[in-house]
């Protein structure tokens, strides 16, 4: 794909970097060389790439500015939990099918190949391992596709300043179900396997 010759505001050093990951995959291994951090943070992609560490939301806009330097919209799509925090990841298309790169403290609410007809099968791929600390699957509602180019004016990938105006606006884009009432009375909670699995490599505060 066509590489974009705009800077974005990024230093010709960012840039390079950024364009060293060349496509979805390579800003997806990134972001799991990456430490999670759980500080209640909303960093910039400028700040994550100089501090080499991100939680899921800034993993998301981080990936979303890398996709946009190489050549990609910067594209975010927001999930929507019950009980549980929610998730937002960056998604993208290659032959009429969406993938995403994702940052999660679980093993897998992160990447996702470009194999999904729509936006409602990329959601719920995420729907069986979407889960909180009771074991319960949790996940209930996807957005709609969010182009972080509406925020150029405040210079999201490049400023000092939190992003927290992004979250603001995911609050209020529309969001779609994924279930109807009374699949989610007939919910099982995850067996141990499972949640063990999930949870490979988790970061906890204090660790």
């Amino acid at each position: 794909m066509k590489k974009n010759g705009d800077s974005f505001g990024f230093t010709p050093a960012e840039v390079r970097k950024l364009r060293r990951l060349k496509n979805p995959y390579g800003i997806q291994k990134l972001l799991d060389d990456m430490p999670y951090h759980l500080e209640d943070t909303a960093w910039s992609p400028r700040r994550v790439l100089a501090e080499q560490s991100s939680h899921c939301l800034e993993g998301a806009i981080f990936a979303a500015a890398a996709l946009r330097v190489n050549g990609y919209p910067p594209l975010l799509l927001d999930f929507e939990a019950d009980h549980d925090t929610d998730h937002v990841i960056a998604v993208y298309r290659q032959d009429g099918c969406w993938g995403a790169v994702a940052k999660s403290n679980y093993t897998g609410c992160r990447w996702r190949e470009p194999v999904y007809r729509t936006l409602r099968e990329l959601a719920l791929s995420y729907f069986n391992i979407y889960f909180n600390l009771r074991r319960e699957r949790t996940l209930r509602r996807y957005s709609l596709p969010v182009n972080l180019k509406r925020f150029d004016s405040q210079n999201w990938m490049t400023t000092d300043q939190p992003v927290w105006f992004i979250v603001y606006h995911l609050f209020d884009v529309k969001h779609f179900p994924l279930l109807t009432k009374v699949q989610e009375k007939r919910l099982h909670r995850v067996d141990e396997r499972l949640f063990q699995a999930e949870c490979l490599g988790k970061a906890h505060k204090g660790s």
